[in-house]
């Protein structure tokens, strides 16, 4: 005689049961990309409290201090990087309240790190860009541009870069343009200036479909791809940078619009910021640099130096 199997609520604790329909519940909020982040930054979390034997349900605030502690001091991760995991902690916890599950929430008054007003990210400078520029048009490999002028001269995030595909692109009212799909889902068409399309088609070649950015395989690129590629063109143009990254193509666009002089409204437009003081710590970067008194004090003691 053979017996059906066990329902799943015997087989599986009622508090591990209720755990993940609170995740669920939580990450059930989100889509796209910032789905995949923020259960990424929640799973930091829930990693942390297996290792230390504490159930997420049961934590205090005092817990959630610890984990910030770690990711200070053990991970050493940036102020903004613990800002925006403690973020995601405080969202899972008032959802768990919201849902009935907690009566309040142990994220409550936890203590927020502070971020700084500027961006610790740099972009590359006007020079450096145009070499990387150049570099990247010269190479053998068609996607090195493409994947330069995605970045650098359309700004996009590098998952919406290797995420797009041939069938993105079209033509609206008379313009090349690549529908995007940004964070949250959110479709945005974004023109393309006449070196980004030759960029895009180069690396296009005959093909109609699949994704436009390829990695030597073939296959669509990721960002692990881009970076390498990224890290072998700054080389290549002669670019010394303690940590080539994709992101710091998008801070370039940023950087360099604003120097060109485009409305700081106009590039958080481009640049699609939902807050105006994302644009503006870019903004701050750029000038803390470009009118620091070191150079005036340089130029003032000339004649001794």
């Amino acid at each position: 005689m053979t017996t059906s199997p066990a329902p799943a609520s015997s087989v599986i604790p009622a508090d591990q049961l209720v755990g993940r329909a609170a995740v669920s519940a939580f990450l059930g909020r989100y889509r796209g990309q910032t789905r995949v982040h923020t259960e990424s930054d929640l799973r930091v979390f829930l990693r942390w409290c297996t290792d230390h034997d504490l159930d997420p349900l049961a934590a205090a605030r005092v817990d959630v201090e610890r984990y910030v502690r770690w990711l200070q001091d053990v991970r050493r991760y940036q102020p903004s990087t613990v800002s925006r995991r403690l973020s995601v902690v405080v969202g899972f916890y008032r959802v768990c309240v919201i849902d009935a599950i907690l009566e309040h929430s142990p994220a409550d008054y936890v203590r927020r790190p502070t971020v700084p007003a500027e961006s610790p990210t740099l972009g590359l400078g006007h020079l450096q860009f145009e070499a990387l520029i150049t570099t990247a048009r010269q190479s053998s490999n068609p996607n090195d541009f493409a994947l330069v002028a995605l970045l650098g001269l359309l700004g996009l995030r590098i998952f919406e870069a290797c995420g797009s595909n041939i069938a993105d692109l079209g033509e609206e009212h008379g313009h090349r343009v690549l529908r995007v799909r940004g964070k949250g889902g959110k479709v945005v068409l974004v023109p393309l200036p006449p070196a980004v399309a030759r960029a895009i088609d180069r690396a296009v070649d005959e093909r109609t479909s699949v994704p436009i950015l390829r990695n030597a395989h073939g296959g669509r690129m990721d960002r692990h791809a881009a970076t390498r590629r990224l890290k072998h063109l700054a080389a290549a143009a002669g670019i010394r940078m303690p940590r080539m990254h994709p992101h710091m193509l998008r801070h370039t666009f940023v950087t360099t619009m604003l120097d060109a002089g485009v409305s700081l409204r106009d590039v958080q437009i481009a640049a699609r910021h939902a807050d105006p003081r994302t644009t503006m710590r870019y903004d701050r970067a750029r000038k803390n640099l470009d009118r620091h008194p070191n150079y005036i004090l340089a130029a003032y003691m000339t004649s001794g130096t």
